[in-house]
């Protein structure tokens, strides 16, 4: 079992989540974070600390953001360079994405 970030963390990356993780299984993208989910230790200590809700548990991911888990996992894989272990300022325009539909287009690799 993993976690899962979803798509409303594209544009927010609130980056409260990282700091409580204890294997260090967040990687950055340009505007948006995973989860490792081969590094998940199904903790559950970041899914509460998002600000927008944007964590969930395999088991709890919504239908319409199955597709997350791979892209979690693929993008892990490729940004394994950039792992995050500390809490950074969100984007200056983080609370004006939160809840906004349809932002998986939107979604930036390095």
């Amino acid at each position: 079992m993993t976690f899962v970030v979803g798509e409303n963390c594209i544009n927010c990356k609130h980056t409260d989540c990282v700091e409580v993780c204890p294997v260090d299984c967040f990687y950055e993208g340009p505007n948006f974070l995973v989860i490792h989910p081969d590094e998940c230790i199904d903790c559950a200590l970041c899914e509460p600390e998002c600000p927008v809700n944007a964590i969930f548990s395999e088991d709890e991911l919504p239908e319409d953001q199955k597709e997350f888990l791979k892209i979690n996992k693929d993008y892990a894989d490729k940004w394994s360079g950039h792992n995050i272990t500390e809490m950074k300022d969100a984007p200056a325009d983080a609370e004006e994405w939160d809840g906004k539909p349809g932002k998986r287009a939107l979604l930036k690799d390095w």
